[in-house]
């Protein structure tokens, strides 16, 4: 299962999931500007990191035996794993089994706004107005600050400049989740499936599976999804 973070976050995250997850190995899409590549230019439109990802990143393929894969994204790395299930689809490339989609708007609604543009202070501010996690050491250690806001602003610039294509839908079940206190509207992505879009609602805000609780819940969910056993309790 290859994992599309959030802006400003690293896929990273994800990779403790592991034990939640058996039967499923986790890969982290790493991008440039972000942990930890941070040296890197960030991409400026969605369009051309997807280009690059197919590219550059045999999905699915380990060693010399293809295997079957899944895509999970959170927020912005929802729409950055949707499009590019769609960019391998146009190049005829294998495409993945499934599509788990976290706490993102569906096309073609977006992130409106100029977050992107805001000074640096007013754009922390509207970014943990809007979803929150910011951890407060970001807001009291300079150089932790300042590589947090160039983070930030690279991913606010790639959702709210993005524009939507439309295309056929894929031929990939989706399963989409959100918090209770989010907009329901991230869970419709039913029109850009042929094969059926299951939704559910978990406890919490924007960043849900960072509760134990919510986050064991999350992973079941998604180890039955991927048709994976759900993990055991001793």
């Amino acid at each position: 299962m290859y994992c599309f973070a959030h802006a400003g976050g690293s896929a990273g995250e994800f990779l403790r999931w592991g034990p939640g997850l058996p039967g499923v190995r986790l890969w982290a899409v790493k991008l440039p500007g972000r942990a930890p590549r941070e040296a890197e230019t960030p991409y400026s439109r969605i369009d051309d990191l997807v280009d690059d990802l197919v590219a550059q990143v045999d999905f699915g393929q380990e060693g010399s035996a293809p295997r079957e894969f899944a895509f999970f994204g959170h927020s912005l790395g929802a729409l950055v794993a949707f499009e590019t299930a769609r960019a391998l689809r146009r190049a005829g490339l294998r495409q993945p089994r499934h599509l788990l989609l976290s706490s993102m708007q569906p096309p073609p609604l977006r992130l409106s706004g100029r977050t992107h543009l805001l000074p640096d202070d007013e754009l922390l501010a509207e970014v943990e107005r809007r979803w929150g996690g910011l951890p407060q050491v970001v807001q009291d250690e300079p150089e932790l600050r300042r590589i947090a806001v160039r983070q930030l602003r690279a991913d606010a610039m790639l959702a709210e400049t993005h524009t939507y294509v439309a295309e056929d839908p894929l031929d990939i079940p989706v399963t989409t989740f959100a918090g209770d206190r989010e907009d329901p509207g991230q869970l419709d992505w039913a029109e850009h499936t042929r094969r059926g879009c299951t939704s559910h609602v978990l406890a919490g805000g924007h960043f849900y599976f960072r509760d134990p609780g919510q986050q064991d819940v999350l992973l079941g969910l998604m180890s039955r999804a991927v048709g994976r056993p759900a993990p055991t309790s001793v």
